[in-house]
This record gives C-alpha cells, structure tokens and sequence, in this order.
C-alpha cells in the first residue's frame, strides 16, 4: 500500500518562488509576511526595470520550528517590468529605519499592466506601476535563528 507524501517528507530546501499571477503571489504574499529589512536594502533599478528588497524573512513554511526555534532567512524580493515606484507613510532619507513587510499584492489595470503593492507595517506603502506581473522570492542564506526567538503575532 503507498501513501501520498506529506509536507514532513519534503527536504528543507532554500525557497526560489515566482509569481505571475494573483494566485502565485498569495504565496509569496503569506512567505514574506513579517519580513524586516532597513530602508537601505531597498534598490529601484529604472534602467533594468527592477525593483529589489534584500529582507530577513520569517520562515513561515518550517514546520519544525518548535523543535529548534523560530528562525530566518536572507531573501531576495524582486519585482521585475517596473515602470515608476512611489511610496508613502516611510522617510526615505532616514538610513537607520527598519521596515516590515505585512503583504504583496497586485491591483490590476488594463492589458496586464497594474500595481505590485507592499503594505508595510506602520501604515507605510510602496506602490510599484508595473507593466506585466513578474515577482520573485528567492532564499539566498542559510536559515538562522531568529533574534527574538519568537514568532510573529498579529492581533485579531
């Protein structure tokens, strides 16, 4: 008799996700949620059309956490066929703030073009005009413990 693979069997492996529509980038949503990153690891590229975000996200999908504690990882948040960002509610100038990301998600408008949205944490915004959707999430560290040995809570 065979038995279907659980989530327990899967190897603990680095995330490297892409989203080209709503549904793909709920999950990349749902990973990021919580991530932290100071306002210098944030990159607008005009002429590559790309805007980045080296982050410490929460690793959400480790079901083992219990066992050896909460715990991080260095990801890169890319957003590619940007043609303007715009932010609000964060001081852009300020080089010690720490952001945290609560959500990505995607307004849509005509002809496949739309808007990535980052919700940030302290009602603060980063709205990107895309031209196509074309997001990435990708682990580029090991995972470390996470300082606060905690994980993340969110009131009701």
């Amino acid at each position: 008799m065979t038995q279907d693979a659980t989530f327990e069997d899967g190897r603990e492996t680095p995330l490297n996700l892409g989203a080209q529509d709503g549904d793909d980038l709920r999950v990349i949503s749902a990973l990021a949620q919580d991530a932290v990153f100071p306002i210098t690891e944030m990159t607008w590229q005009p002429s590559r059309r790309r805007f980045a975000l080296l982050v410490n996200r929460f690793r959400w999908e480790d079901s083992a956490r219990t066992r050896h504690g909460a715990e991080r990882v260095r990801s890169l948040l890319v957003v590619g066929d940007v043609l303007n960002v715009a932010s609000q509610g964060i001081d852009r100038h300020d080089g010690d703030l720490v952001l945290s990301l609560l959500s990505v998600t995607f307004e849509p408008g005509e002809d496949g073009t739309g808007h990535v949205l980052l919700t940030l944490a302290g009602d603060g915004a980063i709205r990107l005009a895309v031209e196509t959707l074309d997001v990435t999430l990708k682990d580029v560290t090991r995972p470390y413990l996470a300082p606060s040995r905690t994980t993340p809570k969110h009131p009701d």
